[in-house]
């Protein structure tokens, strides 16, 4: 017990002192000018190239920085995609490890407030002199072998390269890594040997880089499959069903479907879940079936029995009653589900005069999943409703906006995805320029109609709101979604420290 609970809150890493040049704030600036601007990217788009494309430049950097693809097996991946809850499910799998006594890295994208949470070492984001370390090392590294000017990686490109060294220095146990755009072409498939891969729901976004079809996605997103290493998957549409057990055979890998956490033989009959059960489900599912199937892989601690099932007789599964989970591996993972923190997402942030309800849904699926847990959440509450959402990309605004249409909200702010605090280095954007994200709210307050509002900025909602709620004894209910970046937004006033708590 007590070597578990050292590996559970040790430091892995111990930086040097930074010099006065070599801060911080000067290294994100410094990252930020990777960033793909606004023209880019809308050439990107209409000339239908990814921008994570060119595995071998992927490559290229990692061995120009100092480290080899061999070097990469050293690390026990768990590599995942997937259009809705891939984040969420890394972040299960995360903490389901690390109460199990695993050193973790967890490496997820976009960032919330501070580019820092994308590296994480045992569920704790790197502090800024180990971030600023390892950024200079690699910047430096990369700069001083150029061929020509711009021979330097673009923003998640030149952070994946970055993560690799961050995760070998700290020798984690397991490094999980949430795939950026896509997964056939996206920079964190440079990875040769995962543990194992998984592949949470399936829809249409990113569609003007990914394909406009769920079998265009289903291929894209399977392109993470690897030799030997057990996929799973939660159920998904036939279409793209048919793909990934195409792609299954093609990549000589088993694809097994997760059963529902229902099935699951838990401790004390159910578990303690901050969200309603259905939203997380098969997220969940996935998360235990990658982490204990990790655990089997490398430690050959616990096994699972497959079988056949009734979700599909063509594809193995899991058998849907799991007894085959040791009792005290299920209840450590019961803990380890009840004590991950995710914010961001289905998150409920209780103020002083005001409960915000935060969801960075962006796609049609994961939106109606977002007005779902609203309308659950708030069905016996009298106090004003209020909105505040943004949408960015080839994402269609009518179609998201729909399903929070059937609420009568008192009003809705229609924002870009700016806090409204000026100089904050971890906050800057230049993928979509102000101009264009203005463009946007216009074009969904056309959409909504009566009782939208164009504002500035969050912080600038956030004053209307309290100026309308003032003397109301009852507290108002704030929905803010549409974008994980108007998310990261909000919590920068509400929680920058994301203590998972506000003081608003």
């Amino acid at each position: 017990m007590i070597l578990l609970v050292k590996r559970m809150t040790q430091n892995p890493l111990v930086v040097r002192a930074m010099s006065s040049s070599e801060s911080y704030e000067e290294a994100v600036r410094t990252l930020n000018k990777l960033q793909s601007n606004a023209a880019y990217i809308r050439a990107v788009r209409k000339h239908n190239v990814s921008t994570n494309t060119g595995l071998e430049d992927t490559k290229k950097y990692l061995l120009r920085s100092g480290v080899t693809l061999d070097q990469l097996d050293l690390l026990k991946i768990i590599h995942v995609a997937g259009t809705k809850g891939k984040g969420s499910t890394c972040a299960f799998i995360e903490s389901i490890l690390r109460h199990h006594g695993f050193l973790t890295g967890f490496y997820s994208s976009p960032h919330l407030i501070s580019v820092r949470e994308r590296f994480r070492i045992n569920g704790q984001p790197i502090n800024e002199p180990t971030f600023t370390q390892f950024f200079w090392k690699c910047y430096k590294s990369l700069e001083s072998k150029k061929e020509h000017e711009n021979d330097m990686p673009q923003y998640f490109k030149f952070l994946t390269v970055m993560m690799f060294h961050v995760f070998i220095e700290a020798k984690v146990d397991v490094a999980i890594l949430e795939v950026g755009i896509g997964g056939e072409c996206d920079c964190t498939n440079i990875v040769k040997n995962p543990i194992c891969t998984g592949i949470s729901s399936l829809g249409l976004d990113h569609t003007s880089m990914l394909g406009n079809t769920i079998e265009e996605i289903a291929f894209q997103k399977s392109g993470i499959f690897k030799k030997n290493a057990p996929a799973f998957t939660v159920p998904q549409p036939l279409e793209a069903m048919n793909i990934l057990e195409k792609r299954a055979v093609e990549k000589n890998c088993s694809l097994s479907i997760v059963p529902s956490v229902e099935n699951y033989k838990w401790p004390n009959g159910t578990l303690d879940l901050k969200v309603p059960l259905k939203i997380q489900n098969y997220n969940l599912s996935l998360a235990i079936q990658l982490a204990s199937s990790w655990i089997e892989s490398t430690r050959n601690k616990i096994s699972i029995k497959g079988n056949k099932s009734h979700f599909r007789k063509s594809t193995p599964i899991l058998q849907s009653k799991i007894e085959s989970l040791s009792n005290f591996s299920l209840e450590t993972t019961a803990i380890a589900i009840s004590n991950c923190k995710w914010p961001g997402r289905t998150q409920i942030l209780k103020g002083n005069s005001i409960d915000f309800f935060i969801d960075g849904a962006h796609t049609l699926e994961s939106i109606e999943s977002c007005a779902s847990w609203f309308r659950e959440s708030t069905k016996n509450e009298k106090g004003k409703k209020f909105l505040i959402f943004n949408a960015t990309g080839d994402r269609d605004p009518e179609k998201l906006l729909a399903p929070l249409k059937r609420f009568r909200f008192d009003r809705v702010f229609l924002s870009p995805n700016l806090a409204g605090v000026k100089n904050v280095v971890d906050q800057e954007n230049f993928s979509v320029g102000t101009d264009e994200q203005k463009k946007r709210c216009r074009r969904h307050f056309e959409i909504w109609g009566d009782g939208g509002v164009i504002v500035e900025n969050v912080g600038e909602a956030f004053d209307l709101i309290n100026d309308e709620i003032l003397g109301n004894e009852r507290k108002a209910k704030v929905l803010i979604t549409g974008s994980l970046h108007l998310v990261g937004a909000a919590l920068f006033i509400l929680d920058p420290d994301l203590s998972m708590t506000t003081n608003y």
